[in-house]
């Protein structure tokens, strides 16, 4: 294993140990670690479950322009998702420590969690040189000893892994001597050990090399280039003594005759060059010809023409800028030839426009002509149109075109081209003409209605005004005018035979949904239908869209008290015995809500209380139960205030208020009963009467099923020591009730048949010698048994004397 890899291990095993402070998570990582590598599992380190990470949301924020770490919310694992450049993320070298900042957010219940991520430096970075090549320019009279500053190098790097020392190429010339300031870092001066001699070298190439202090070394090289400079004694001298130079007539202003380029071998001011005409050149040539001084270039600067004048002689001069200036000279003779100066021109014989978008292939636009004076090569012409157009040309005869479409046209991707015809000759230099034709297109209703979305899902809260905006659908279609008008329609759709016309409308201009009336989650919870938007063309097109109306729910119904039943406004009254156990079931509160499922979750208080001490309230079965026995001191009559309320936002709530009245004495005779088991089949009879009976808040509901539970009991064969019953039997599912003993009177019974019946029990009460009390007993559900016995009675018995 390489020395390097080795660190890299052992400084990935090191950042594995992390603290936690109170406030921020610390974990250290080299830089440049392959992408996947895990950091941690954050889930471990903060106590997280792995299952619940997606459930609640887990991402990952990190102050920083670039996503380096992210976090695996399968495992919890923080994994380098970007590979990381300590030197791109800290700048600065100011301080040796550089920090990813991270935060960690849950969501359900909302946590937030700041992590340090600190980057360790490793020796990545070689020293770089702000400049590859260092120029250097020393006079070949400068003395030995003389000092020159060099550019000093760069390390990104941070410590020992920075800049350490230079070294320069061998060099019997000079010498380098590193200096260090206070900040640390290090640059270099050359030193000139011997006299220099430009005749012998102009140019020195040394090579300059930085090494820093990191395992391994890295270091980074410039070349010093040192130029010797010497004094004028060059003079300068041209490519050729004569040029023979040869020009088309015609040739345009400022066209390059010749560059010519003399040089001088001496250094600086002494070879800057100026070029200028001898007295010997004619006013008609410098008036025709234009010499820039500065670069040495003819150009063309009057109008030349063969017929008139076809040789120009010159000579030209070049002179240094030395403080002894020198100079040189060559001369010139330039010969004009005769041109193809006849353009081809173009005709438009015909031209349709504009066209229909769906035009046929192969139809013919447009009949063009062609033609140039001149002749030879210089009369054929040719023509052309741009090679990205939908259109080519046809020669029908000599220098006749014509222009046809080859490709489908699409208005809504084009709706119009500059078609431009170009014609060139064959001469030298090729000669052209163009001119261009605008086509214009015309719309056809070839695209349909398209809406932005497929389907749309739009929540609208109960209660809604009529008339209010639900949503606006628009759709979109790319042709022209009438083509692209939409009208928008709701496709009719019946639900319980109303019609969605009866239920919303749409604005058929611009898409806009309205509801025309108002709605009632407890009725309706959702709609879906289609609307339609279709466009004016001929024929017309059209599409449709899938909307679905979810009615959201409000709590808008109060809880309603079903039992213990009472009349409006008025107070239940009971009766127990004093001697009533301790955990016996006094009464149970029953509520019920029509809104939905959060809003109708009801939970049951004690609003008032005679005794805090003597009953206890279950808050989600409403179950009242004794904590205590009475003593002599308790009163003789309890008054308990129950409040049924909602989980809704805000919270509805009924009360209840139940006067009990304790009694040292057995039940009297009136109510004189015990209970003989039922056939399973009466009870399945009487559990749909419960059903409707909970479903309704009607007090005269109510009463029907009382009576006919009477009524079904009277077909009950009866015990050998009972007379002909009355019955009363409720039922209702998921009851938490346990079997409990109760001596009460028919308000409690009502209870007591909820709970019992829950567990799949019928009680029945029916009349008893005087002088007893009840016999309670529950019978589970399917056992067979269709006649009283005693041996059929179970769980729930009180005997009283006889």
């Amino acid at each position: 294993m390489e020395p390097f890899q080795r660190y890299v291990l052992l400084v990935i095993l090191v950042s594995f140990v992390h603290h936690i402070s109170a406030s921020v998570t610390h974990y250290s990582i080299p830089e440049e670690m392959k992408e996947g590598s895990v950091v941690a599992n954050l889930a471990t380190d903060l106590s997280l479950d792995v299952k619940t990470l997606k459930q609640r949301k887990m991402r990952l924020d990190i102050i920083t322009n670039k996503k380096y770490l992210d976090v695996n919310k399968e495992t919890g694992e923080l994994y380098v998702a970007e590979k990381i450049d300590r030197e791109n993320i800290c700048t600065t070298k100011s301080s040796a420590s550089c920090y990813l900042r991270l935060e960690v957010t849950l969501e359900n219940p909302v946590r937030i969690f700041n992590i340090e991520v600190e980057i360790l430096d490793m020796n990545d970075n070689a020293p770089q040189f702000r400049r590859d090549i260092i120029h250097l320019d020393i006079s070949e009279a400068t003395p030995k000893g003389e000092r020159f500053s060099l550019s000093n190098a760069v390390d990104p790097d941070v410590g020992s892994n920075s800049v350490k020392t230079y070294h320069l190429s061998e060099s019997d010339l000079f010498d380098i001597e590193v200096q260090t300031v206070r900040d640390g870092s290090k640059f270099a001066e050359l030193i000139l050990t011997k006299g220099l001699d430009r005749e012998q070298q102009a140019v020195h190439h040394l090579i300059l090399t930085a090494v820093d202090g990191g395992t391994p070394p890295r270091s980074g090289t410039a070349s010093v280039i040192v130029r010797v400079l010497d004094t004028n004694d060059n003079a300068p001298t041209f490519d050729k003594i004569s040029y023979n130079i040869q020009i088309m007539e015609n040739s345009p202003i400022g066209s390059l005759v010749i560059h010519l380029n003399a040089t001088d071998l001496d250094e600086g001011s002494n070879s800057d060059l100026t070029y200028s005409y001898s007295l010997y050149t004619s006013e008609k040539t410098q008036e025709t010809f234009h010499l820039n001084p500065s670069t040495g270039e003819i150009t063309v600067k009057g109008m030349l023409n063969y017929e008139d004048f076809r040789i120009y002689d010159m000579e030209v001069i070049a002179t240094d800028k030395g403080a002894n200036s020198l100079s040189g000279q060559c001369t010139i003779k330039i010969l004009v030839e005769d041109m193809n100066d006849n353009h081809p021109e173009i005709s438009i014989k015909s031209f349709q426009s504009p066209v229909n978008e769906n035009i046929e292939l192969d139809t013919v636009i447009a009949v063009v002509s062609v033609s140039d004076k001149d002749s030879g090569d210089n009369g054929v012409v040719d023509l052309h149109i741009p090679d990205n157009m939908p259109f080519k040309l046809r020669e029908s005869s000599d220098n006749y075109y014509e222009l046809v479409v080859s490709e489908p046209l699409d208005r809504e991707k084009v709706p119009e081209y500059d078609i431009t015809f170009t014609v060139t000759d064959r001469g030298s230099p090729p000669l052209s003409d163009n001119e261009t034709m605008t086509l214009e297109l015309l719309d056809v209703n070839d695209n349909v209605p398209q809406f932005s979305q497929s389907f749309y899902t739009i929540r609208v809260m109960e209660n809604n005004a009529p008339g209010a905006l639900l949503s606006s659908l628009t759709a979109f279609d790319p042709d022209l005018h009438e083509n692209q008008y939409l009208v928008y329609f709701i496709l009719e759709k019946e639900i319980a035979n109303t019609s969605m016309s009866m239920l919303f409308s749409i604005n058929p201009e611009n898409g806009n949904l309205y509801a025309l009336k108002t709605f009632d989650y407890e009725i309706e919870k959702d709609f879906l239908f289609h609307i339609e938007a279709r466009d004016s063309g001929s024929p017309p097109l059209s599409s449709n869209v899938t909307v679905h109306i979810i009615i959201v729910d409000q709590n808008d119904n109060a809880p309603v008290i079903v039992s213990p039943w009472r009349a409006h406004g008025s107070v239940v009254e009971e009766k127990i015995p004093r001697s009533t156990e301790k955990g016996s079931l006094v009464a149970k509160v029953i509520a019920l809500d029509t809104d939905s499922v959060h809003n109708s979750r009801i939970t049951y208080q004690f609003l008032q209380v005679t005794d805090a001490t003597l009953f206890s309230l279950d808050q989600y079965n409403g179950e009242i139960r004794t904590m205590r026995m009475f003593s002599y001191r308790d009163p003789r009559h309890q008054r308990l205030v129950v409040i049924a309320k909602d989980n809704g936002e805000p919270a509805l709530s009924a009360t209840v208020t139940i006067k009990l009245s304790t009694m040292e004495t057995a039940v009297k005779a009136f109510s004189d009963m015990t209970e003989v088991p039922l056939e399973y089949d009466i009870f399945s009879d009487l559990n749909l009467y419960l059903v409707i009976g909970l479903g309704s808040v009607s007090f005269l509901l109510l009463i029907t099923i009382l009576v006919t539970i009477v009524l079904k009991c009277q077909k009950v064969k009866p015990s050998k020591a009972a007379a002909p019953c009355r019955n009363s039997v409720i039922s209702e599912r998921n009851s938490t009730i346990a079997d409990s003993t109760l001596v009460s009177n028919d308000a409690y019974w009502y209870s007591l048949f909820l709970a019992e019946t829950r567990k799949g029990k019928l009680v029945v009460r029916q009349p008893v010698p005087k002088g007893s009390r009840y016999i309670v007993s529950s019978l589970p559900r399917g056992t067979g048994l269709t006649d009283t016995s005693d041996s059929a009675a179970s769980t729930l018995q009180v005997r009283g004397q006889k």
